[in-house]
């Protein structure tokens, strides 16, 4: 019953405590003060107006001098008093007095009276002068209460309202005591507005996931069995792949308490605060269980502890401490399963992963072109499509997509079709959207003849490697106007299995993105080569290193020669780390140089004996600015034979 009260007082004071009422309120206060205030000035005062034939005098209690009371009892003897009004219970009074030495002219004077004596009044009557006493008013003892109440209780009832406005404001009054209580957002039924028919894409992670559901739903379907709920899942993917949008399915599905905060909500800059929301957080969960705990971006908290500067104990490592303890600790904690996220699972300490605290790693990853087609479904239920456009046409174009940049997609090819003023997406705005995203806006086409003809030759050197070597993507698109930083771009039409890339695949792609420089030095000799190959060589190095010291591609022998992540991380490692010797290293920097200037050497040769379709086609894409893969393929046939691509079939059935 008493929580019933309570829960009913805290929905009418969220009712009434709008944004409207508080802006009353606020205005209110001083209206009420100023009233107050007012009141109580003019009770205390006896002012009276009198009127006589229609015209206003001076109030009784209005004098324009003061004089002493010996001197008052002096014009007494001396018949000069005509009046005598006698205030507040004899303590003072106003005279009206003729000086004969002004013309008899009449003045009003005030006396401090030592109180209303019997010996005055007697003395009044014996001279005949009138007088008058006016008794003192006096105010209900109720309302005088009231009056004497009222500001302190405007000021107290301010300074609360101020408090409770400021409770949501960092800093505010509200919050003194409020650093070691959780963020995290809690819904007692979860009313996300999406569940898993809304998730796309990811079939392995939402099988997983929905049998967290059922275990929440129907336990007895498990433990009879003798199977555990299982206290945590970690969804680990790349970013846009979906993990936030299936822990809202899941929070939508399951129908039970869900508690939700990112990562960093934990730590704040005060010592224990991070633990301290740990042990709130899974308080409440106890409080609701059974009930379901999502933590996004986990790896803000969760890194490895006992590395780096300093050594440890530092807030963020009490804070997974605390995690770790609260999550399978000595008491356990039955009924609360904990679902997080991240695009970091190599930071995130080992502790954290073992089974008992997330018993579950699902990956989602990228979809493939089926997963790209439902995605594509999904997004597509409010979009108007020509009829030569279908989604699988979309999904084979869409390689490497995720399903945030497919959702990013189609609302850029919904814009572009609004922008163009036309009534349904089309291929051609699909295409747009993707050299978009890709690529970024498109730029001013090039007025500039020169410059405009060897970023040409470029980027057509790039197409014809890619199209007469058998082993690289085909071509997709050739154009020479800008899009983001670059002057002109090729585009290439990847396989959709890119987990396994062999070594004429790896060779292939160093010799594309050696073309253009190697058409440079072709058409225009080595003295006129420019800088539009410096992010076409970074490529290569990185790709003709890899090859050598971590996929045993060179003649140094299959042997990997450096770790796979170079990177470094001050929560693992101070400085990156040789694990060769200097001769080792040497030997490396020969194979991979002798590797580059192998492939060059072979882009040289190709695109020197098809010099004459290469200028043929410059000079038609200079023309039309953009060639699509068919075209550019069809004009480059007349001239030379072109190789037959292996490609992996892409089956939608």
């Amino acid at each position: 019953m008493h929580r019933f009260i309570l829960e009913l007082y805290k929905f009418i004071w969220n009712k009434l405590m709008n944004q409207k009422f508080k802006t009353i309120i606020l205005w209110a206060l001083p209206i009420i003060l100023v009233i107050a205030l007012s009141y109580q000035f003019l009770s205390t005062s006896n002012i009276d107006s009198l009127k006589s034939n229609g015209t206003t005098i001076a109030p009784k209690n209005s004098a324009v001098a003061r004089v002493s009371y010996g001197r008052f009892l002096d014009y007494i003897n001396s018949g000069r008093v005509t009046s005598v009004d006698i205030f507040d219970g004899g303590r003072n009074a106003v005279i009206e007095t003729i000086d004969s030495d002004l013309d008899n002219k009449v003045q009003r004077l005030r006396v401090d009276l030592p109180g209303l004596t019997p010996e005055l009044i007697t003395n009044l009557k014996n001279e005949g002068i009138s007088f008058d006493v006016h008794p003192v008013k006096t105010t209900p003892p109720a309302l005088g209460i009231f009056g004497n109440l009222l500001f302190p209780a405007i000021l107290i009832g301010g300074l609360i309202l101020l408090a409770r406005r400021s409770n949501g404001m960092p800093g505010g009054p509200g919050q003194a005591m409020q650093f070691g209580k959780s963020k995290a957002r809690f819904a007692m039924d979860a009313d996300t507005g999406v569940v898993f028919d809304d998730v796309a894409g990811v079939n392995e992670a939402k099988e997983d996931l929905e049998e967290v559901v059922t275990f929440l739903k129907k336990p007895e379907k498990f433990t009879s069995v003798g199977a555990r709920i299982p206290k945590g899942v970690l969804l680990v993917g790349p970013p846009g792949t979906g993990k936030t949008l299936l822990a809202k399915a899941i929070a939508g599905e399951a129908g039970v308490p869900f508690f939700s905060l990112a990562g960093s909500e934990f730590v704040e800059m005060f010592v224990g605060v991070g633990a301290s929301r740990v042990r709130d957080l899974f308080k409440k969960a106890k409080e609701n269980s059974p009930c379901l705990i999502f933590i996004d971006e986990i790896d803000a908290v969760g890194r490895q502890r006992g590395a780096g500067i300093g050594g440890g104990n530092d807030e963020r490592e009490q804070t997974l401490n605390q995690l770790l303890t609260e999550m399978d600790g000595f008491e356990g904690n039955s009924g609360i399963i904990i679902i997080a996220a991240t695009n970091r699972p190599d930071v995130l300490d080992s502790a954290l992963m073992r089974p008992g605290r997330f018993d579950r790693q699902v990956t989602v990853d990228a979809p493939d072109i089926k997963g790209r087609l439902s995605i594509l479904e999904v997004h597509s239920k409010n979009k108007t499509l020509q009829e030569d456009l279908t989604l699988e046409s979309i999904a084979r174009r869409t390689p490497g997509f995720t399903g945030a940049d497919l959702a990013n997609l189609l609302n850029e090819a919904a814009i572009l079709t609004a922008r163009r003023r036309k009534e349904s997406i089309g291929i051609l705005e699909i295409d747009d959207s993707v050299d978009r995203i890709v690529a970024g806006m498109e730029g001013s086409p090039l007025t500039d003849g020169r410059s405009k003809r060897l970023i040409a030759y470029h980027e057509v050197g790039h197409a014809i490697i890619g199209t007469l070597v058998k082993a690289h993507d085909p071509v997709q698109k050739v154009t020479v106007i800008p899009r983001g930083q670059a002057k002109g771009l090729t585009w290439f039409t990847p396989d959709d299995d890119q987990s396994l890339i062999s070594r004429a695949n790896l060779k292939a792609r160093i010799m594309g993105a050696l073309g253009g420089r190697a058409a440079e030095d072709v058409v225009f000799g080595k003295g006129e080569i420019t800088t539009g190959a410096g992010g076409d060589f970074q490529q290569v190095a990185s790709m003709a290193r890899q090859m050598v010291t971590r996929f045993g591609m060179s003649e140094l022998g299959p042997i990997a020669l450096e770790g796979g992540n170079q990177e470094v991380f001050v929560g693992r490692d101070l400085m990156t780390r040789s694990e060769v010797s200097d001769s080792i290293s040497k030997q490396i920097d020969e194979s991979v140089r002798v590797m580059v200037k192998d492939c060059y050497k072979q882009t040289y040769s190709i695109i020197s004996k098809n010099r004459e379709a290469m200028d043929k086609i410059v000079d038609l894409l200079i023309e039309k600015e953009t060639l699509d893969g068919e075209e550019f393929v069809k004009i480059l046939s007349e001239f030379t034979q072109i190789p037959e691509k292996e490609r992996t079939p892409q089956i939608l059935n």
